[in-house]
């Protein structure tokens, strides 16, 4: 598979993630909606690999990966789904827009990628910065707003720390087999979350809310996580999250263009602050040469 095809993917598969987040919990609530995701993701991957005749390994780094990634897609989707109640799906990918530099924090400190230089170094500010204008712009953006902006964050760093995690192992796994692997763990933790909850099944779903279930499960679990763990296992984890550099500003057009998502002017300053952030953190020597120069 190219690798820059399969980056694409994932790009494609980002920006559309968050809308369909919101719209497959309409009308069901979004326990439901996540939980739902993840069991026909979970049956597709089965049959996938009955198909193929492929039966993945269960050595100690591969059972170390499952759990990892299946813990990870647990919490990090969790929030995710529980906060986009309270934002815009724009406002989602933008705060996911974080994750870049915190992937680069804890990969250079647990797997020795980078140092973290004065060009990181302001990066992060920058995303700091931009993230405390958005967190500004909460009181307009919605009466629990703030609730889903941590909820958010919370997803970020469960997703930032997995992906070094499941780096660091190392185990060299097929794209398929993470996947696969991880939905083995995450499925059952979120049938067991709905249950508990004492959520009844909806007796009747909207057409969006269902479509955009199938949705979810078919691009943005099984070949958006197959995309994504491929990427992951032949680019470096932070250069890996600069994915998120471009899908804040598709999701936030694509909420306001097809679900009437309008987004306070703070959140564009925010989100380009942030955009502006990840840049100089991962560019910013080659800025400064390309100023020198010129």
């Amino acid at each position: 598979m190219s690798v820059p095809a399969a980056y694409l993917g994932v790009i494609l598969i980002w920006s559309t993630t968050p809308l369909m987040i919101k719209w497959s919990g309409e009308g069901a609530g979004y326990l439901f909606g996540v939980s739902s995701r993840m069991v026909l993701a979970l049956c597709v991957t089965s049959l996938l690999l009955v198909v193929w005749t492929r039966k993945p390994p269960l050595h100690r780094a591969a059972i170390k990966t499952y759990l990892a990634t299946g813990l990870g897609i647990f919490m990090a989707m969790m929030a995710v789904y529980y906060g986009a109640q309270f934002i815009t799906s724009g406002l989602v990918s933008v705060l996911f827009g974080l994750t870049p530099l915190m992937t680069s924090v804890f990969a250079a400190i647990w797997l020795k990628e980078r140092a973290l230089t004065i060009n990181k170094i302001s990066g992060v500010i920058l995303g700091i910065v931009g993230l405390s204008i958005i967190f500004g712009s909460g009181i307009t953006v919605g009466e629990h707003a703030l609730v889903g902006i941590a909820a958010i964050l919370v997803a970020v760093l469960s997703h930032s720390i997995t992906s070094v995690i499941v780096k660091s192992i190392g185990a060299d796994l097929h794209a398929m087999d993470v996947t696969h692997g991880g939905l083995m763990v995450a499925a059952p933790l979120y049938l067991i979350s709905w249950l508990v909850s004492g959520d009844s099944l909806p007796e009747q779903l909207p057409q969006r809310t269902w479509m955009a279930i199938v949705y979810l499960s078919l691009f943005g679990s099984v070949l958006g996580f197959i995309l994504y763990f491929y990427v992951l296992k032949h680019v470096e984890a932070s250069r890996v999250a600069l994915i998120t550099l471009i899908t804040p500003v598709t999701a936030l057009l694509l909420g306001q263009f097809l679900n009437n998502e309008s987004n306070d002017p703070l959140v564009w300053i925010g989100t380009l602050l942030i955009l502006i952030g990840m840049s100089v953190y991962q560019w910013g020597s080659l800025m400064r040469q390309y100023v020198r120069l010129y």
